[in-house]
C-alpha cells in the first residue's frame, strides 16, 4: 500500500467515524434566559466536547485503518475470492 493510498483510506475512515461520533453525548441545551441570542445558536449545546470527540474519532479510526491495512497487506481476502471481480482478465 502506498503512502498516499494509506492516507486517503485513513482520511475517509476518520470523517465517517467523526460523523458517527459527533451526535453522541452532546450535553444539555442552555435554558432560554441563560443564552445570548446574538452570540449563540439556539440548538448549540453548552459543552460539545469537540476535542474529546476528535480524540475518540482518531482512536477508532486507527483501529479501523489497521484492520483495513491488515486485509490489504497480508491478502486476507484475495481479490480472486470476490465474485464478479477478475484481476487480469
Amino acid at each position: 500500500m502506498s503512502l498516499s493510498l494509506g492516507f486517503a483510506i485513513y482520511f475517509i475512515c476518520w470523517w465517517i467515524v467523526l460523523l458517527g461520533v459527533l451526535p453522541l453525548r452532546i450535553g444539555p441545551q442552555p435554558k432560554e434566559g441563560a443564552r445570548d441570542p446574538i452570540a449563540e445558536a439556539s440548538g448549540a449545546p453548552l459543552a460539545p466536547n469537540i476535542g474529546l470527540k476528535f480524540l475518540v474519532t482518531t482512536a477508532i479510526s486507527i483501529v479501523i485503518f489497521a484492520a483495513i491495512y491488515a486485509v490489504i497487506a497480508f491478502r486476507l481476502i484475495p481479490l480472486d475470492d470476490i465474485p464478479f471481480l477478475r484481476v487480469g482478465q
